[in-house]
């Protein structure tokens, strides 16, 4: 079917608003009688409050509201939005008599300046009773260790193992040829957003809360602000316009959200709380730590007979994510590659670390890092290829994915085979590995495949509205988040497309809670997928009363009519029909029409598939190793906006590329201490440290849950971009590293091992 709007690369709906500076964030909001908050934060790992003085902060003048332990409400509450799921746990107070890690907020301040509340919380006096501390997971797991939480059971396990089995591994294992087994880590990336956390709130004469913040879940937030704070939830107001990223981490709230609020209530003006840089990583979220144990079987042919793994991730002081990470990234690990005896461990663990949280690629870009780097292990003992032993072993139509249900066309063989094709692959193997000098080059694939949409761990909807305006234009009412990704001009591309208008004759209302219909938040990958799903459908539902009327004015049957770029004409009747416009207009003796449209759309899973086929320089006298060029292959149904698509697979590479060689978010192992909490020591790729990336989108498998067959792409090039680079630098030197980051004097100390190994033998 040819379609005229989705598809093209349209200009974003949002595009002038920023390239002129008009798009006003939440930071650049100014209100009569503002004030700043700040917050008092710990340097303890993990300690008690024995006392708290806040006089001299309360008489610095200028100060208005000091908050403490003592004078907030005693709630538990999920930092998470899902509070009702089995994705999270409810573990966190407003602020506690007890910190749990290095950085945790105590008091906050609210005072007519960002510099008196500074010089306030500096006059706080915190006298702490020391508790031993555990940063690992293999101390936090002692019969003997401290206990973070004060509950039993479990310890500190966030959750109970998650189990996940498939067939007989034990069979599987006995009809094997070889096992291989290895153990594999993950550091602690951070997302390093943009724009840092900030929130802004008010409360009126009539006891009503609004709150302006950068969020990806503006109803989760209303509906835990409600809770906690003891409002109905047509008392709290939540708007989000314009952010500036998220990646996954502001899906929580913060702690800050409920102090910011409190302030504003205690002082009666309007208080704004905005992180510094500093702040995103001491009291933000990070990607779990993870370390894994696989193993797997295989038959001389390729074939996998059986994998076992233990997956262990380190929730830091509170659970957060924690739960979903630990079902996703451990259930992932039954999928990508064939196999039909599998028996998986999934662990989460707490520990006086920063929080850990939801980000880009939750807990898979661990796991699946893990599982192709074995695969390529294993064609290295097999002396098979690793592209044609992943291609052998990838998942096809009809395999069950993680969720239990059945996958849909072959798009992960697809990416595979496109990837060979680009890159002449088989030729390139078979050639000596190039070389100069020092420098070492290498190539390496790393496979991905990624849900749209949390389902089943989260049974979400999306909901939408479209109604028509008198002169023909449409207007799609969505609680989607727009994270600054241009999700809201793909939204409008399909409403565009379903009714027949012109791209720039719909526009998007969002970001309003007491506007829009209800939507669970941006994340999963879903937002186009079940988003726009839910629009699509509203926007039929407009075009179906819209036929209606246009046929009675016609004297056609509504099954003739066909509409396209806002024409209306009448099939096999040349000549015959009206604009768009002509048909909802009011006329003499016939009002303007009411066209309301509304949907629901609940989704179950959708998979898109990835390859990645990279190439690596290693200077084996520094160490340092460069990613030469990048061919992403990705499968994702039907591409609606085709720029925005390749935009979010360049940006998950660069991230990708950061995790794998350079990000890590580093604390002091006998204090808690944060080591490098800013943009000078925390190291990430720039513009100018980033390779030919040669993109390219497959529409081979589209899927019929979603709009015109689309599926997500938010997260998937952030997945395998990792093992890609890693199985290259096998590739360049005949070092196997498995962990990340690789920093450069891992590579030069294995290397000098490799040359005493040699030397010995």
């Amino acid at each position: 079917m040819t379609h005229s709007i989705i598809g093209t690369s349209v200009k974003r709906t949002d595009l002038l608003a920023k390239v002129t500076g008009d798009a006003k964030y939440v930071a650049d909001m100014h209100m009569p009688g503002l004030l700043f908050g700040k917050t008092k934060r710990c340097n303890v790992a993990h300690a008690k409050i024995k006392r708290i003085d806040v006089s001299k902060a309360r008489a610095l003048p200028g100060v208005k509201a000091v908050l403490t332990h003592e004078n907030v409400p005693r709630v538990l509450h999920a930092g998470s939005p899902h509070p009702r799921s089995a994705s999270v746990t409810c573990d966190q107070y407003i602020l506690d008599n007890k910190v749990r890690y290095w950085g945790e907020g105590v008091a906050v301040v609210a005072a007519v300046s960002e510099e008196i509340a500074e010089k306030a919380i500096g006059l706080i006096e915190v006298e702490y009773e020391e508790l031993p501390a555990v940063f690992t997971v293999e101390e936090a797991q002692r019969p003997d260790a401290p206990l973070i939480h004060d509950r039993e059971p479990g310890g500190n396990l966030v959750l109970p193992p998650a189990i996940f089995t498939r067939g007989n591994v034990e069979k599987g294992f006995a009809e094997a040829d070889f096992i291989l087994e290895g153990e594999y880590e993950g550091g602690r990336p951070t997302p390093a957003y943009m724009e840092p956390n900030v929130c802004t709130c008010q409360w009126d004469g009539n006891g009503n809360l609004t709150v302006w913040i950068s969020t990806q879940t503006a109803f989760m937030v209303r509906g835990i602000m409600a809770e906690v704070l003891g409002l109905p939830l047509h008392k709290v107001r939540v708007l989000v316009d314009h952010m500036g990223g998220g990646f996954g981490a502001k899906q929580d709230l913060f702690q800050h959200e409920f102090l910011c609020a409190l302030l504003a209530k205690e002082t009666k003006r309007p208080v704004r709380m905005e992180f510094t840089r500093e702040e995103t990583f001491l009291g933000g979220r990070t990607r779990h730590p993870a370390k894994i144990w696989l193993k797997q079987g295989f038959r001389k042919d390729g074939t996998i007979t059986a994998r076992q793994a233990r997956v262990v991730f380190n929730s830091g002081a509170y659970g957060s994510h924690g739960p979903g990470v630990t079902n996703v990234g451990t259930s992932a690990l039954v999928s990508l590659y064939r196999c039909e005896n599998v028996h998986l461990e999934g662990r989460c663990v707490y520990t006086n670390s920063p929080i850990a949280g939801a980000f880009r690629g939750y807990g898979v870009v661990q796991t699946y890092y893990a599982l192709d780097i074995q695969m390529d292990e294993a064609a290295v003992k097999l002396g098979m290829d690793p592209a044609e032993l992943k291609l052998q072993n990838a998942v096809r139509e009809g395999d069950i994915a993680p969720s239990n249900h059945p996958l849909i066309g072959h798009g992960l063989e697809a990416c595979i085979k496109k990837g060979m094709e680009l890159t002449d692959w088989r030729n390139l193997r078979r050639q000596p590995r190039k070389a100069e000098g020092p420098i070492r080059y290498g190539w390496g694939i790393g496979c991905e495949m990624h849900g749209s949409s949390a389902y089943p761990g989260i049974k979400e909807q999306g909901n939408a509205i479209v109604k028509m305006n008198e002169d023909g234009t449409a207007v799609l009412l969505t609680g989607t988040a727009g994270l600054g990704t241009g999700a809201h001009t793909a939204l409008a591309q399909i409403v565009a497309e379903e009714i027949g208008l012109k791209f720039e004759d719909v526009s998007v209302v969002h970001g309003d809670t007491d506007v829009v219909p209800w939507d669970i938040g941006a994340f999963a990958s879903h937002t186009t997928y079940m988003g726009g799903r839910a629009a699509q459908m509203a926007a039929a539902e407009v075009k179906k009363q819209m036929l209606k009327r246009a046929a009675e004015q016609l004297d056609a049957r509504i099954e003739d009519l066909l509409v396209a770029d806002g024409e209306i004409t009448v099939r096999e009747r040349p000549g015959r029909g009206m604009t768009v416009r002509e048909a909802v207009m009011p006329k003499m003796g016939i009002p303007a029409a009411q066209l309301v449209g509304t949907a629901t759309y609940h989704p179950t899973k959708s998979y898109s598939f990835a390859a990645h086929f990279v190439e690596v320089r290693v200077d084996t006298e520094t160490g340092y190793i460069t990613v030469e060029q990048v061919i992403p292959v990705h499968e994702i149904g039907k591409v609606i906006h085709p720029v925005a698509a390749a935009g979010q697979i360049e940006g998950g590479i660069q991230q990708g590329i950061g995790h794998t060689l350079y990000e890590d978010y580093q604390i002091d192992m006998r204090t808690g201490r944060s080591l490098n909490a800013n943009f000078v020591d925390y190291k990430m790729p720039l513009a100018m440290d980033m390779p030919p990336i040669k993109t390219v989108i497959l529409e081979t498998a589209p899927d019929p849950g979603g709009p015109f067959g689309a599926k997500g792409v938010g997260e998937d090039p952030i997945v395998a971009i990792g093992p890609a680079i890693a199985n290259a630098v096998y590739d360049a030197i005949g070092v196997r590293f498995r962990h990340y980051p690789i920093k450069p004097e891992q590579v030069l100390n294995a290397l000098a091992e490799l040359k005493e190994q040699n030397h010995t033998a």
